[in-house]
């Protein structure tokens, strides 16, 4: 192939986008683990694999970053999973020397990369990104919105008992609590879901969405949530690598969008082979912006933090 993803992170959301990747063929993968055997124990195991699920696409695992000169994009994954009775701010005095440390050693290899973070908590995670990358804020994008927006189709779709297929959904704001979802915006074969849902059902579905993740850590108990991050993962590297120019809601840098300043926040952007191409930006209600800024309040208490330890 003549493309080329390194996924750091070996672990359940790594793996599972290594999969995603080869599978489509859309890149060769390099999967980075620090813990010796993981990373090539795994990667030997999907290339044994590809004579069955037909592709010839090539994926090594590594130890160092060397494998990874010249990646197209990096996914980054790397860090602790949440626990049950964790939430995602938790994580952040551990996820922040790694994510840091990681970012520093793929910007050596690959100056020219596009990094998506997917590391938790998500938002914060990105600032330590742009800030060790010192990448223009195009080529820094936060896994988060795809995540929750397919989150909330899914909910959709099997409430209206409808193919997932004819749904869209957006969903702003931070990865957690506090985000975002617009009902307005979400339809079903063009149709908005306020035409199709009671608000006590909409409401039930959107508090659902805000807490899709400590849903799942709660049914896992011993884990958290890796087919679907993963998968959102790989839709935003394959719009990127086929330059689609998809419009997805990212955690993206904004300077002065939505009224919000010096933050990563999710919202619609195109993503094209220059990673971040433009933020879309869609006309809210008072609410809805009220909303937004208290996420983004929340987003700004965790950046805070992270200053604070570093």
């Amino acid at each position: 192939m003549d493309k080329k993803i390194t996924v750091v992170g070996a672990g359940n959301v790594g793996a599972t986008a290594a999969q995603r990747i080869v599978e489509k063929e859309l890149a060769d993968v390099v999967l980075i683990d620090i813990v010796e055997g993981i990373p090539q124990g795994k990667s030997l195991d999907l290339t044994e694999a590809a004579p069955v699920e037909k592709h010839d696409a090539r994926i090594i695992g590594a130890n160092d970053y060397e494998a990874s000169k010249d990646s197209d994009i990096v996914i980054i994954t790397a860090g602790i999973a949440r626990k049950p009775g964790m939430s995602r701010d938790d994580l952040i005095s551990t996820n922040a020397g790694i994510v840091k440390g990681v970012t520093q050693e793929v910007v050596k290899f690959s100056p020219d990369t596009i990094i998506i973070v997917v590391s938790n908590p998500l938002d914060a995670m990105c600032h330590i990104t742009y800030d060790a990358s010192k990448f223009p804020k195009n080529r820094v994008i936060g896994m988060a919105g795809v995540l929750d927006s397919a989150r909330f189709r899914a909910f959709i779709s099997m409430e209206l008992d409808v193919s997932v297929e004819s749904t869209h959904a957006f969903v702003l704001g931070g990865h957690g609590d506090t985000m975002v979802p617009l009902p307005r915006y979400s339809t079903v074969a063009g149709i908005p879901i306020t035409e199709l849902l009671s608000k006590n059902q909409i409401d039930r579905l959107v508090e659902r969405t805000r807490n899709g993740g400590a849903e799942i850590v709660s049914l896992l108990k011993s884990g958290s949530a890796y087919y679907a991050p993963a998968s959102a993962a790989v839709e935003m590297a394959e719009s990127i690598l086929k330059d689609k120019k998809k419009i997805l809601p990212c955690a993206a840098y904004l300077e002065g969008e939505y009224g919000i300043n010096g933050l990563f926040i999710g919202v619609p952007v195109k993503l094209g082979l220059n990673g971040i191409e433009e933020v879309i930006q869609i006309t809210l209600t008072d609410d809805e912006q009220a909303a937004l800024n208290k996420s983004a309040g929340a987003v700004q208490e965790l950046v805070d933090l992270v200053k604070k330890m570093s």
